[in-house]
């Protein structure tokens, strides 16, 4: 049995769950979020947990359990409290300014990119060059944080660029002069 997928998941206070066959609907403080499940895997609710189980033992429903176990677990944990990814813009001149819901991005390009935010996703500047992305939806969280990194990604010379915050990026060696060159 998939180590992951046998451990339950707790729901906590604020938090309502419905499952309808293969829908599962959950609703909290932050939002609702509904997904489908396999037809393979099987979920039950007793008290405050959800358990996850499957009907089939072959090598496809056992990576199934413990996806769908992660899936659930996370959308109980995004309607409760919310994701986040941060980013910084590092290089000189590069900033970012907050638009209403967009953001736009001075990153070195001759005009600014403007992004705007999905539904569900909501961007918070600190300062001039960071930002937050947030939301209830983890997947979608950080597919919004990858596409703003993607706008200009971290360079290996200077580092310049939008990077995750932490991140650390390699630093390559630019041309080296040689030195003592042959006298002809």
């Amino acid at each position: 049995m998939s180590r992951v997928g046998k451990k339950p998941i707790d729901i906590p206070k604020g938090v309502e769950v419905k499952i309808d066959g293969p829908a599962l609907v959950v609703k909290g403080p932050k939002g609702s979020l509904s997904n489908r499940v396999s037809a393979d895997i099987k979920l039950s609710q007793s008290d405050s947990k959800i358990v996850v189980s499957r009907s089939k033992d072959t090598k496809e429903v056992r990576a199934l359990h413990g996806l769908f176990r992660s899936l659930i677990s996370n959308m109980v944990l995004g309607v409760s409290a919310g994701f986040t990814r941060d980013l910084e813009i590092i290089g000189v001149g590069y900033k970012v300014i907050k638009q209403g819901k967009n953001i736009q991005l001075h990153v070195g390009y001759s005009k600014p990119v403007e992004v705007l935010p999905p539904e569900g996703i909501e961007f918070q500047i600190e300062g001039a060059n960071k930002i937050k992305v947030l939301g209830i939806d983890k997947a979608l969280v950080g597919q919004v944080a990858a596409n703003i990194r993607e706008v200009r990604p971290p360079e290996p010379y200077k580092g310049k660029g939008i990077r995750y915050f932490g991140e650390i990026v390699r630093k390559k060696a630019g041309k080296v002069a040689k030195v003592g060159a042959a006298a002809g």
